[in-house]
């Protein structure tokens, strides 16, 4: 039998602000019968062996499984002596690598992600993560775990210092930190779901299932593909075999993270194809949606400038809305309580920077490898920008929460 579909999977696909140009490019469709039925099933799926993992934990009492867990993530669970069996047959299946991984493609996607400096990232926080708030029904769960009191900064910092993990040199070897936080955030995503939708308030039959398999397939590869579709536009070129590895990256991370196989991507198309089907279920803007990106789009006013702050804060609140309009378009931006139209000046001034970058990085010997090391402490700048000198912990945002009775 199949799941119910909740009543927020519209009865067709909606239009995703910025991606239909690419996709069309790419010879892209809109989802077929079959897959538009999928993704709205997905929105009560979650994910179930990490999800029965947390049952157990609770059942045993988190104070003695929470450290058994992290010892297991810490060293590998051959470093628990007598390990319970349910944590066993967790571990044994993510510390085994899929028939399909390429250790080569993930050093190589590591690496071409380093070298997109903090352009990808400012396309992974000014496009992905703010349109993000045109899905209404993730922000129903976000608010639920305190977002608006958390800040912006707060929450994108944590997303930030995970992707710079998972992108790390060998960061997603088994052991790696990229694995480890990995594997953390999957955590953390069981947690928040049993939490939220234990409320009383949760309306199940209309929203499905807090961080279900369709709004966690749109998230992973907005994240990691969407700075490399932006990050085109903006002149940061890539061969295609980049980009594959791009997308071999997201599918690891994925299939680590507990995505299941049908929004797991085989290609940098496919990659595109399964953001751009996701976002067509899940864009369906409401109040939340202004409640939580203008938040975020006046935070640059308050980062952690070293001089200057308010001169600073007020370019870098225009930098930022530059590259929101101009991927998002003037009606994605005023349904986000946005100014509709921003001039993109900076999109337009760094295309021309980013394609001499990207042609004398690759002409030159070493030059990829010294672009990737330079992008790097960029993309470490700018997390201290936006926390200062407190360190940005994976989960920090939702530690609070517990079990839900």
């Amino acid at each position: 039998m199949h799941p119910t579909v909740p009543l927020r999977h519209p009865k067709s696909p909606r239009r995703v602000p910025g991606l239909r140009p690419f996709a069309l490019l790419l010879g892209l469709s809109g989802p077929s019968p079959a897959q538009w039925q999928s993704l709205g099933e997905a929105l009560v799926v979650g994910d179930r062996p990490m999800d029965d993992l947390v049952d157990w934990m609770y059942r045993e009492g988190m104070d003695r499984t929470r450290p058994l867990f992290e010892r297991a993530l810490a060293g590998g669970i051959d470093s628990v002596p007598d390990a319970p069996e349910p944590l066993r047959e967790f571990f044994i299946v993510v510390e085994a690598a899929p028939a399909w991984l390429d250790p080569e493609k993930i050093r190589r996607a590591e690496r071409v992600f380093r070298m997109g400096g903090v352009d990808g990232l400012y396309i992974a926080r000014d496009v992905s993560l703010l349109g993000g708030y045109l899905a209404s029904g993730f922000n129903k769960t976000l608010l639920r775990t305190g977002a608006l009191e958390k800040g912006p900064a707060k929450r994108f910092a944590e997303t930030l210092q995970w992707a710079l993990d998972v992108t790390s040199d060998d960061g997603m070897s088994v052991g790696g930190i990229g694995y480890r936080s990995t594997i953390h955030v999957r955590l953390v995503h069981a947690l928040v779901r049993r939490h939220v939708a234990a409320m009383p308030d949760w309306r199940a039959q209309e929203w499905g299932l807090p961080i279900n398999q369709t709004d966690m397939a749109a998230t992973l590869v907005g994240a990691l593909i969407a700075p490399f579709v932006g990050g085109v536009a903006m002149g940061l070129l890539a061969p295609p075999r980049d980009l594959d590895a791009a997308a071999h990256l997201a599918r690891y991370v994925g299939w680590l993270i507990g995505v299941e196989e049908q929004f797991l991507p085989h290609n940098f198309r496919d990659a595109v194809r399964v953001l751009y089907h996701s976002l067509a279920a899940i864009t369906n803007p409401d109040e939340t949606t202004a409640q939580l990106a203008v938040p975020m789009a006046d935070d640059p006013l308050v980062w952690h400038y070293r001089n200057l702050p308010r001169l600073r804060g007020r370019i870098a609140r225009a930098l930022h809305l530059s590259i929101s309009s101009a991927f998002l378009g003037p009606a994605a931006m005023r349904q986000l309580g946005l100014t509709p139209y921003v001039p993109p000046w900076y999109p337009l001034v760094r295309i021309p920077i980013n394609l001499v970058r990207t042609a004398v990085a690759r002409g030159l010997p070493g030059g990829v490898d010294r672009a990737a090391e330079h992008g790097r402490r960029d993309q470490e700048a700018f997390l201290r920008t936006l926390i200062g000198t407190e360190p940005a912990v994976i989960g920090a945002s939702a530690s609070h929460i517990g079990h839900a009775a």
